[in-house]
């Protein structure tokens, strides 16, 4: 109901347009009836010039009628498809402001499905549903009143068919209520599983496992086929029904009728009168029916629309956040404790530390010790259940979120690159960023001599996810991104632990490059690539379990050193 605030004056006009055609189609049973009445009754008064007249009138009716029906077509179909736009955009900038632990546990192909497939049917839904029922409230109502000026057992007897028909209509719409719900699950099931399947179709083929693809595809597309089978059942069950008490009203108004009016409670133009009504009534329950199977698809898709524009972020900007203004960049965590959901053990359990202003910091030691989870929450991507994190002594609970973000640069080992050029994914990193500063925040990366050999040099076509360039050179557009977005905070997790040896050299020396004068947290399995850190912390399930520079550790003769000659010995 609160898109339609926008377009209330279209939907005012659009119902008083559909109110106009559907007066126009009651007129007809009236004017056959006064015919009719006049021809029984008194001959004489049926004139040329009177049925010219009549004619005419109803002529002139039928003109409005399609004037008021060509508005209801366009205006109200156009504004059917802006709501549609409006929940589309709506629903998309509320998935941008959901928090990282819901795409954890979310299939992307799913709610691609939601975003397009379950809102297809809104632009129908939204302009049909207020006229059909509003037309078929008026068409029941004016039925009702003339039909009882008719005959009153007579109308009684009809609309007493009405409230059993109700009944069994429900019970077949619930179902297929149901079924639609049903087939929008599966649907997006479908669409997460060949996103899956496209996106990892290197692997599909390293494997030779197409075959097993296939087999993965067949068994979703048939589940689908099932849920659709099933629901045409239930369609096809109440559309029967439908037309069998269409049925059961015509024999009651024949047969009724016809008793009446040899019993001479009922005239003859009346009775005529009353088919045409009877006609006009079930020409509008038939619309209802058949706008049915629209109905629901609509209500299923809205329903799975608020399925997601209910979940309420996690991590929002408190209600005095501040803006978070030039930085030093000194972090410092105090008593932290996180998990990822209630289910899992912490992470994260009491960790303290600090780190100064322009400091660079290495976090070493094994996997799900909680190196990556520190540099993820820095940034706000999870919230820590226990304790707070500081930059320059502020609460970062305290300040905006995207001021926050905006501090701080991050080079990840899964570099992800946007279709488009070269120029687009390097300017991501600045808004407004002249092709100037691109060029610079690319010489500075050591991307420019590469991307100047490409094709069309910074407007070559990247490909899905960078796919027609290198590890090595995606690694470096990255890192020319954080160039140009120049912030005071850096954190690098495991940036080259997927590249080469040599793209490894050139891409740590872009990192040192843009780690000068900046605050540092370097994620690093290759402990080669962090000898110059001024701190190293060894981080274990316990916490830290040692801290010193590279000469310190190894003089520890601790776990450093035992992770050092590990890796140096291979």
């Amino acid at each position: 109901m609160p898109y339609y605030k926008k377009y209330r004056s279209t939907m005012v006009k659009d119902l008083l347009c559909a109110a106009l055609t559907t007066l126009c189609e009651i007129m007809l049973p009236l004017v056959v009836r006064e015919i009719t009445n006049r021809i029984s009754s008194d001959p004489l008064s049926l004139t040329v010039g009177f049925v010219i007249a009549v004619g005419g009138a109803y002529l002139a009716m039928r003109l409005i009628d399609a004037l008021a029906y060509y508005y209801m077509a366009n205006a109200g179909h156009v504004m059917g498809t802006k709501i549609e736009t409006d929940m589309r955009k709506d629903l998309f900038s509320h998935l941008q402001r959901l928090h990282m632990g819901y795409y954890d546990n979310a299939k992307i192909g799913t709610l691609m499905s939601r975003i397009t497939n379950d809102l297809f049917d809104v632009t129908e839904f939204a302009h049909h549903c207020p006229e059909e029922f509003f037309i078929a409230g008026i068409k029941i109502v004016a039925a009702f009143v003339i039909l009882c000026t008719f005959n009153v057992p007579l109308t009684l007897l009809v609309f007493l068919v009405i409230p059993p028909m109700i009944v069994a209509l429900t019970l077949f719409n619930r179902k297929i209520k149901k079924g639609f719900r049903h087939q929008r699950k599966q649907i997006g099931e479908l669409n997460s599983q060949v996103e899956d399947s496209l996106l990892g179709i290197r692997v599909v083929k390293s494997f030779a496992n197409e075959d097993i693809e296939n087999e993965k595809f067949e068994h979703g597309n048939k589940k689908f086929f099932e849920i659709k089978a099933k629901n045409y059942k239930y369609m096809g069950l109440y559309a029967s029904t439908t037309r069998f008490f269409e049925g059961f009203m015509y024999i009651v108004v024949v047969v009724a009728g016809t008793l009446f009016m040899m019993k001479g409670h009922i005239n003859p133009a009346d009775f005529v009168a009353y088919l045409l009504f009877v006609s006009t009534l079930l020409t509008s329950v038939r619309r209802i029916v058949e706008f049915a199977e629209q109905f629901q698809r609509g209500m299923t898709g809205i329903e799975r629309f608020y399925e997601i524009v209910d979940t309420i972020p996690q991590i929002v900007d408190s209600e005095n956040a501040a803006e978070l203004g030039n930085i030093k960049g000194e972090i410092e965590f105090k008593n932290v404790t996180f998990r990822y959901s209630e289910e899992n053990e912490d992470v994260l359990e009491n960790m303290s530390f600090n780190i100064k202003a322009g400091e660079k910091v290495a976090l070493v030691g094994p996997s799900g010790g909680g190196k990556t989870t520190i540099c993820s929450l820095i940034p706000r991507f999870y919230e820590v259940d226990e304790g707070g994190i500081y930059i320059d002594n502020v609460n970062i609970k305290d300040v905006k979120i995207n001021s926050l973000r905006d501090k701080i640069g991050i080079v990840q080992q899964d570099v992800y690159l946007f279709s488009g050029s070269v120029k687009s994914n390097i300017a991501y990193g600045k808004e407004n960023a002249t092709f100037e500063e691109i060029i610079d925040a690319a010489k500075l990366a050591g991307a420019h001599d590469f991307i100047m050999s490409l094709p069309e040099g910074y407007d070559t076509y990247v490909g899905e996810r960078g796919v027609k360039l290198s590890g090595g050179q995606k690694q470096r557009i990255s890192i020319a991104r954080v160039f140009l977005k120049n912030p005071p905070v850096l954190l690098l997790d495991e940036a080259t632990s997927a590249l080469d040896n040599e793209s490894e050299l050139v891409v740590q020396k872009s990192l040192e490059k843009l780690s000068k004068g900046r605050t540092t947290i370097t994620v690093a399995h290759r402990l080669t690539t962090i000898k110059n850190a001024d701190r190293i912390f060894v981080i274990n399930k316990n916490g830290i379990a040692e801290e010193g520079s590279h000469k310190e550790l190894i003089e520890k003769n601790g776990i450093y050193k035992e992770f050092y000659s590990a890796y140096t010995s291979i």
